[in-house]
């Protein structure tokens, strides 16, 4: 069993059954129909409570909130954030690397700016947080340690809080939704029971299992803070709608307990932010004693102060950042990576600037302001700009993707459609707030060009089911906001041929039909377009590309893109490129691309979306940690999957005790006759027989087949492309390697390595040894002795599934193959051990993704389980 698929063995101990891999599969369909099922029944709800209200009461309700109440509201909100940053802190705490208070609320208002309009909880900003604590020194492993159990501990805290809020106001909850106060109450108990129970477990040893599954909890101090930071959060947050409601005979506390259900249960919903499911319970519940239109506009005016105003101030500091960066001026450390959070945070604010677009569109102006544009626009010019001004809201949906995908073409067509936005928006409603806020985001995007630098073309994106449903949401609400606004207008036919100042119903009736249009005309674009790019075996063309690439970059293990088994997907100027396997639904990439280092971001964004658009799963394999950043950007996950033995040539000999075993090693090899000889690349036609003859010989004895690609076979093209270093006794050559080199002599290294069953037993070593001194001499920095797999997997009680059951399987996975003893034998050279690392996207995706490496790997399944 060769040790790729001895790294996929790992994955074997919790590889899925048939039930979750049906609910992997379907999971994007059925979460859909959730939202979709959960959306219908908001909207009856809402349809209800605002049966006797008009668009015209919530207006003026809205005009009449002081700036007193505004401002309270504001400073609610920056105390939620501040306490949201305590996630983070304690997070720090756990896993033993603190950071800067500084720091880390920076980074936790940037993440939460963006997680919030995404939906409830932590997992939406763990992106950003990679933008911002990688350059602080933590590895990949950290931030996932810090997302996973920020996610956890916010859960575990929303779940308390809400179960804490059904004790004490299931009567005023369960009275709208016609369901028993004691059946809430009930569910609320059941979870205060088993957050006790967590707590006592976490006591004893801090460890639970849950279907199967072990959970590793925090010691109860920092259990007890979570619980305690969620509270905090969930006051503020509160207090922040709190003061913008009417009176309704609820005091703050009693109002809290009402909010926290109210948030629990939007999280359930999986809708972005709650919308819907949080309004829904909030007007349910204060609406039975206040005026259900004074609710219904502080719930807008709350939307706009705790989800906008960060995210609009977010643009702002990343904006102010990237201009500070130009001019040169000196900045901390975490100011220094602000920037780099830029794209995330514009793509959330212009996704919400195209809802507010689409919004308005199906909402009527003021007639003083109707009566104003009568006197200077032209009815067609204002008919045209009320309709395209619709149909750019849905653009800059869709845009928004590209924008968080960092890429040139998304910027191009945001600021088109921005600039466009401002104009129209004037001449359709003089809706100054609105151009505001559009003048904002361009010149954010102006000020931060430069983290826009893929030059990819927006229409090679692939739109994620997520996203779809997201522009679906907005969609819907907007139909819902049409027939909200227009209630008292009676349907008829001829409204959609009504074309006058005063006719609002018909224009915003036309501009909802142009966005749907527009989405179905985009959406069956999508479906219908071929592929750009059909993964195929590497032409005579490409064959003769890459070698150059290759010899001009440091990697040595580049040249296995030499054995022709893998796809070659080049850069778009030719000066990089990524080999790459398919297998099933799996596109997988081996090592990071080939090639200039500033040709990458474009090529790997490239490449998973080509993967998508044919119905893939992309998959990095074996890549080095300080490039994790460009996977995180695509939406990939990293799993550690082993350590790479580095030797540094500079320092190497065989004095001194440390290697004194390979000392005596090499002159025992001496004294049996070992002859080392590297045979130059015009040579090895010679011996080629005699190589084959080594090779049958290695793979009878192992009971073996040839692998593929992370490794070469034995085959004449890939054997003479390389000088090759043989062992000969007694004149006969037992044992060779085919060496990797490049032009640049950073690293070499060596793919096949085999010996003739009767070679001496110190050959193997012998050979190493001889072409570290070899390479040595030829003023290579680094011999590279390939992976181990499993090894150097965290031991940390707060490390994550794939960490214990990797170890589990280092430790006693001898049956399936010699972990630990291929560790030891590496380690006798004293290398440098680096970390590899497998991007994946989320889910079960890595244990199906493992599984299908291993069998391109092995060429099929059969090869997984025998060698």
């Amino acid at each position: 069993m060769s040790a790729e698929n001895a790294e996929a063995a790992a994955a074997s101990e919790d590889e899925p059954g048939p039930i979750r891999r049906w609910l992997g599969r379907w999971r994007h369909v059925l979460t859909g129909l959730g939202v979709a099922a959960i959306l219908g029944l908001v909207w009856l709800a809402l349809s209800h409570f605002a049966a006797e209200i008009t668009y015209a009461d919530v207006l003026r309700e809205l005009s009449a909130t002081s700036w007193a109440e505004i401002g309270l509201a504001v400073l609610w909100t920056f105390a939620s954030f501040v306490a949201l940053s305590f996630y983070d802190v304690s997070a720090l705490w756990f896993i033993g690397r603190p950071l800067p208070y500084t720091q880390v609320g920076l980074t936790s208002f940037f993440a939460y700016a963006v997680g919030n309009v995404a939906g409830f909880g932590p997992l939406t900003g763990g992106a950003v947080r990679y933008h911002f604590y990688a350059p602080l020194g933590l590895d990949a492993e950290d931030i996932g340690k810090i997302v996973a159990f920020v996610t956890a501990t916010f859960t575990i805290g929303i779940a308390t809080i809400t179960a804490l809020g059904l004790l004490f106001v299931a009567d005023a909850v369960a009275a709208p939704l016609n369901i028993p106060s004691s059946l809430l109450q009930m569910a609320g108990a059941a979870v205060c029971v088993v957050v006790i129970g967590l707590i006592v477990i976490s006591a004893r040893g801090g460890e639970a299992r849950f279907f199967g599954r072990t959970l590793r909890l925090p010691r109860p101090h920092i259990l007890v803070l979570q619980i305690l930071v969620a509270a905090l959060d969930m006051f503020c947050s509160g207090a922040a709608l709190w003061v913008l409601l009417p009176d309704s005979g609820l005091s703050l506390p009693a109002f809290i307990a009402v909010y926290v259900v109210a948030v629990g249960l939007g999280v359930l919903s999986h809708v972005p932010g709650g919308i819907g499911v949080f309004d829904a319970v909030i007007i349910a519940v204060v609406g039975r004693t206040a005026s259900v239109d004074q609710v219904l506009g502080a719930l807008i005016l709350y939307r706009a102060i705790y989800y906008l105003l960060p995210l609009a101030v977010a643009a702002l500091a990343a904006s102010a950042v990237t201009a500070h960066r130009m001019a040169r001026a000196p900045s901390g450390d975490a100011l220094r990576v602000a920037a780099r959070a830029a794209p995330a945070v514009l793509s959330a604010l212009t996704f919400c600037l195209g809802t507010i677009l689409i919004l308005s569109s199906v909402t009527p102006a003021s007639g003083e302001v109707l009566s104003l544009l009568s006197r200077y626009v032209p009815l067609p010019v204002l008919e045209a700009s009320h309709f395209l001004a619709s149909v750019l809201g849905l653009c800059m949906l869709v845009v928004a993707r590209g924008l968080a995908f960092r890429l040139s073409g998304a910027w191009w067509a945001a600021l088109f459609a921005i600039g466009a936005a401002i104009v129209l928006s004037l001449l359709k409603a003089v809706a100054y707030v609105e151009g505001g806020l559009l003048v904002l985001v361009g010149a954010a995007l102006i000020f931060t060009r430069a983290q826009f630098n893929r030059p990819s073309l927006l229409t090679h994106q692939v739109l994620s089911p997520a996203w779809v449903i997201g522009i679906g949401s907005v969609l819907a609400a907007a139909l819902a906001v049409l027939f909200f606004a227009y209630s008292e207008v009676d349907y008829t036919h001829q409204l959609w041929w009504q074309f006058e100042f005063t006719g609002e119903a018909p224009r915003s009736l036309r501009a909802l039909l142009g966005i749907t249009l527009a989405a179905l005309v985009f959406g069956g674009w999508t479906l219908l377009r071929h592929a750009r790019y059909l993964a195929t075996l590497p032409s005579a063309e490409d064959m003769a590309r890459a070698p150059a690439i290759i010899e001009m970059q440091g990697r040595a293990d580049a040249n296995l893109a030499r054995t022709g088994d893998k796809s070659l997907m080049f850069s778009e100027d030719g000066r990089a490129f990524i080999m790459y396997g398919v297998r099933a639904r799996t596109w997988v990439a081996l090592f990071d691309p080939i090639g200039p280092e500033d040709a990458w971001p474009a090529l790997i964004w490239r490449f998973v979306e080509a993967a998508r658009e044919a119905g893939a799963r992309p998959v990095f394999y074996q890549v080095a940690p300080e490039n994790l950043a460009l996977y995180a950007d695509v939406g990939l996950h990293a799993f550690k999957i082993g350590e790479e033995a580095r030797l540094d040539l500079t320092g190497f000999d065989l004095t001194g005790s440390r290697r004194a075993t390979l000392r005596q090693t090499y002159a025992r090899g001496q004294r049996d006759g070992l002859f080392f000889e590297v045979v130059p690349r015009d040579a090895v036609p010679a011996i080629l027989a005699d190589l084959r003859a080594v090779s049958d010989s290695w793979l009878d004895h192992h009971k073996a087949r040839e692998k593929r690609f992370s490794l070469g076979a034995f085959t004449p093209d890939y054997l003479l492309a390389q000088p090759v270093a043989v062992l000969r006794h007694e004149g006969r050559i037992v044992a060779f390697a085919n060496l990797l080199t490049t032009e640049t002599r950073e690293e070499a290294s060596i793919d096949l390595m085999r010996f003739h069953k009767d070679a001496p037993k110190v050959a193997m070593e012998f050979l190493f040894t001889s072409l570290c001194l070899h390479f040595k001499a030829q003023d290579y920095h680094w011999f590279v002795l390939g992976m181990a797999p499993l090894s150097g997997l965290s031991t940390s009680p707060a490390a994550p599934l794939w960490h214990r059951v990797g170890r589990t399987l280092f430790e006693r996975g001898e049956r399936f193959y010699n972990f630990r003893g291929l560790r030891a034998f590496k380690a006798k050279f004293s290398p440098h051990w680096q970390p590899r690392y497998f991007a994946v996207p989320g889910g079960l995706e890595p244990a199906i993704a493992l599984a299908d490496v291993a069998a391109l790997i092995s060429g099929g399944i059969k090869g997984v389980i025998a060698k």
